[in-house]
């Protein structure tokens, strides 16, 4: 059915795991409004409460009373299936010295850590691999740290949380960062928090020592990832309007209103608060390289638009909640709408008519969000297993749906 009416953005899933992490490290207590009762917001408190810090949540509120930057020595992190929990407390669990291991689920092991089994062995940290845990042993220490910045931005925010704390400066150089949105919003909530980084061009950040983080108050903006699903719904079925979202956010994911205006579908921006309105909506070209949460957003928008779509930055999906590219690619074919993976870091997206089918989330909260729009615009029945998997960023998404059904 068509979509039509007002929706509140829940609380920023980007900005809230990197408060909460800030507010771990201050001395004193921080209160943070806006946490969401997802997963992901329950494995960092969780992991805050693992690194010697006190949490609690009252109502959307959060009480952090912090470590002063002093984390356990030797800690299990439960990070559930939260990448940007296990890849921000990396290295923070590591400044004084000690064990820290992670724990998740098997998915999250199995996307790894990435960049940092290359960076921190040869900084002196042992990293050892299981199917149950990562656990990794040593400490951070300041100095020349040189990384890859084009896999994830995630491996350069948990660094740039930490190495204010060592007892000497640092300097990190970064080469080809991508999603650099994330950074400016790793450098801002620092910043909140009393934490000077400065850098150039994202290949050099230069990071002070001895820095201390203070605790503060703060009230979390509302989550355009979330919004770019119920923005696309309006756009291809009808009228929403997302309140308690401002285009002047530094989240990647504002770019969703770029896609919309070159898909056709008229945007309307107020103080806080976007709308998209229903068009006839034509084939676009976008490029999700800094914004690869867009995807699955994407995906719906182009399979209602007239022609063949074309989306940059299917490198970044593989190591996903699951291998984004393929997923999009198997489950929209079900729907009827032809999707191209064979172009390297490319995805074709013919538009169509969606049809009656049995789809798959594949565990991931963004594919069965995409999945629900994109159903909008079927004359029957689309059954999604595995939609329970929203509960990872935003539990209130079926019912909001629901809410601007018509």
């Amino acid at each position: 059915g068509a979509a039509r009416g007002a929706v509140c953005a829940p609380p920023s899933k980007s900005c809230g795991h990197r408060m909460l992490l800030c507010a771990a490290l201050a001395a004193g207590e921080s209160r943070i409004r806006g946490i969401s009762r997802s997963q992901d917001m329950a494995a960092t408190l969780d992991c805050i409460r693992a690194m010697g810090g006190s949490a609690r949540l009252e109502g959307d509120t959060a009480h952090i009373t912090g470590t002063g930057g002093c984390a356990a020595k030797s800690a299990v992190y439960p990070c559930r299936e939260s990448g940007s929990t296990l890849r921000f407390c990396i290295p923070p669990a590591l400044v004084p010295g000690g064990r820290a291991v992670f724990t998740g689920a098997p998915r999250l092991l199995e996307r790894g850590i990435g960049i940092y089994e290359d960076v921190l062995p040869r900084a002196g940290i042992r990293i050892e691999k299981s199917e149950r845990c990562i656990a990794l042993e040593g400490a951070l220490t300041a100095g020349e740290y040189t990384l890859r910045g084009d896999v994830s931005s995630q491996f350069i925010t948990g660094l740039l949380l930490a190495l204010p704390l060592a007892r000497r400066d640092t300097s990190l150089h970064v080469r080809g960062a991508v999603s650099t949105p994330y950074l400016d919003m790793t450098l801002d909530t620092a910043a909140r928090f009393g934490i000077e980084i400065s850098q150039r061009d994202y290949e050099e950040f230069y990071i002070p020592g001895r820095q201390r983080y203070r605790s503060t108050y703060f009230s979390i903006e509302g989550d355009w990832s979330a919004a770019a699903m119920l923005l696309v719904a309006g756009a291809t079925a009808g009228e929403v309007t997302v309140r308690n979202v401002s285009m002047l956010s530094k989240q990647a994911d504002t770019a969703i209103c770029t896609a919309l205006v070159r898909a056709g579908a008229a945007v309307i921006n107020e103080e806080d608060s976007v709308t998209a309105l229903h068009r006839p909506l034509r084939a676009f070209e976008f490029d999700a390289t800094n914004c690869p949460d867009l995807f699955p957003a994407l995906a719906a928008l182009a399979a209602a638009a007239d022609g063949v779509s074309v989306i940059r930055g299917t490198s970044r999906l593989e190591y996903k909640e699951c291998n984004r590219s393929e997923a999009i690619r198997e489950e929209y074919a079900k729907l009827g709408i032809e999707v191209d993976t064979s172009e390297e870091d490319l995805m074709k997206i013919r538009g169509g008519k969606v049809r009656a089918a049995r789809t798959q989330s594949h565990g991931d909260h963004r594919m069965a969000m995409s999945l629900a729009v994109a159903a909008l615009r079927s004359d029957e029945a689309v059954e999604i297993e595995g939609a329970e998997s929203v509960a990872k960023s935003y539990p209130g998404f079926f019912e909001d749906l629901e809410h601007i059904r018509v």
